[in-house]
């Protein structure tokens, strides 16, 4: 019996748009491959380095920003980045993410030491080459937890509601 699993994400202010939070691979949850990853899977990779690639729906040739912080929590692996918004696709994702739309994260790894299954494998050491924002992760827990938005100053709100006012009137 497949299980659904239910997660909230969180909009909040930063200093710095395009910022987002989240686990790109949770522990001890059976994904689309049949495979599980143990606690630990990620130590030695976090380790040696160095910080894997964050792409666009696992395509090497769409990079589309920066993985600032990755740790391992008892949940899984917890991940803190910064999408490059100068960049069409950045733009893309922020949106989505933002609107709910787009909220999966998925790792690309080379396996260094797995233990097998009747059907798939419990992985227990990886090394992490890219992390990609999907919509849909192999690992169905994987997800995008916290979008971070600047907080605009008063002048920045006061201009804003301006041009809404203006275009309104002149519609």
């Amino acid at each position: 019996m497949k299980q659904k699993i239910h997660h909230k994400m969180t909009l909040k202010t930063h200093s710095k748009n395009g910022w987002f939070s989240g686990y790109a691979s949770v522990f001890n949850v059976q994904d689309l491959q049949n495979d599980w990853v143990e606690k630990g899977a990620f130590e030695a990779a976090i380790r040696e380095g160095p910080m894997p690639k964050m792409l666009w729906q696992h395509d090497p040739t769409q990079p589309i920003g920066r993985w600032e912080k990755m740790e391992e929590h008892d949940h899984g692996l917890y991940v803190e980045g910064q999408l490059f918004l100068a960049l069409e696709k950045g733009r893309e994702a922020f949106l989505l993410m933002k609107e709910g739309v787009l909220d999966g994260l998925s790792i690309g790894y080379e396996v260094r030491q797995s233990t097998p299954l009747k059907a798939g494998s419990i992985l227990s050491d990886l090394v992490l080459h890219e992390v990609s924002l999907v919509t849909f992760p192999a690992n169905p827990a994987a997800r995008i937890t916290d979008i971070k938005q600047r907080e605009m100053s008063l002048r920045q709100r006061v201009a804003a509601l301006s041009d809404k006012i203006e275009s309104h009137i002149n519609q």
